[in-house]
């Protein structure tokens, strides 16, 4: 069975919501954020901004499939025009499609990092959560060792990053009917060459405000 583009998207924000809610109640984050904040602020600034962040968690549930929507037709149309410059041609609905079957291995992420913290980690602070991302160069590299402006770029180099290029390339070479690995190349210098203007740009935003 072929699930249309529609259903694959909702089913992939209500995962994505699901693990959100099940990572706040099985890390008790409201907790490890009340313990962080009150290092620097007092008891009633804490409870206003703990009332403030539950009043608008709703927000954070209606942004995850609007992230998921830019970014899917960012790196559908990034792709498209790769396949423009090698003289190839694959619908934009298939386009996004292959995009959005690819995002579910982004999914692992969060399931790794849920498993770590509670069953390996249990004793964390809320930088410890910030700052790690399950199997990524920035858990080989302690943070605080490195610039600020470095810590983002490690995190970006994961398995799960490698793993989505390679599957991306893979559903491109099928699209097109390529056995030549062409949708390496494809990939490469649409959606490779978008992750690192993106990656410099925040390292530059880093740059600017720390």
């Amino acid at each position: 069975m072929k699930w249309p583009n529609t259903y694959l998207f909702i089913a992939i924000s209500l995962i994505s919501v699901f693990l959100y809610l099940l990572t706040s109640h099985a890390l008790n984050l409201d907790k490890v954020f009340v313990l962080s904040l009150s290092e620097q602020l007092t008891s009633e600034q804490v409870q206003k901004i703990l009332f403030i962040r539950k009043k608008w968690q709703w927000v954070q549930y209606a942004f995850i499939p609007l992230f998921f929507g830019i970014k899917i037709s960012i790196v559908a149309f990034l792709l498209d025009i790769g396949c423009l410059f090698h003289n190839k041609e694959i619908p934009y609905r298939q386009l996004f499609r292959i995009v959005l079957l690819s995002e579910f291995i982004f999914l692992l992420a969060p399931i790794l990092k849920l498993c770590w913290f509670y069953f390996f980690q249990s004793n964390f602070t809320l930088e410890d959560l910030q700052y790690f991302y399950p199997l990524s160069l920035g858990n080989i590299i302690d943070h605080k060792t490195v610039a600020s402006w470095l810590v983002y770029p490690l995190q970006v180099v994961n398995v799960f990053e490698v793993a989505y290029f390679l599957f991306l390339s893979i559903q491109i070479d099928k699209a097109i009917g390529s056995t030549t690995e062409e949708g390496l190349n494809i990939a490469g210098c649409s959606y490779g060459i978008g992750l690192l203007l993106w990656v410099v740009s925040v390292m530059f935003l880093t740059l600017n405000i720390s």
